[in-house]
């Protein structure tokens, strides 16, 4: 699935990736493929990237929302830290 971290001022990250977890603002929650469409809000906190098994990558954020949908998520991010 296709994944984009965006904020105010930059792209931050695009690609191809297995898994996504954020920091929802019930509590955290993976997006893996064929994620039934979702929009949430979120809270500060890290988000999990992987692309693969052995590969992985974390970014803090500070608050923001995330959108899947039909293999697309966009995480839009107030900063990143």
């Amino acid at each position: 699935m296709n994944l984009e971290i965006l904020t105010p001022d930059k792209k931050v990250f695009e690609g191809e990736v297995t898994a996504v977890t954020v920091p929802g603002t019930l509590g955290s929650f993976q997006i893996l493929k064929d994620h039934a469409a979702i929009i949430s809000t979120l809270e500060d906190g890290e988000v999990i990237i992987k692309a693969n098994k052995a590969d992985e990558q974390r970014f803090f954020i500070k608050g923001g929302v995330v959108e899947a949908i039909h293999n697309k998520v966009v995480v839009l991010a107030e900063g990143i830290a």
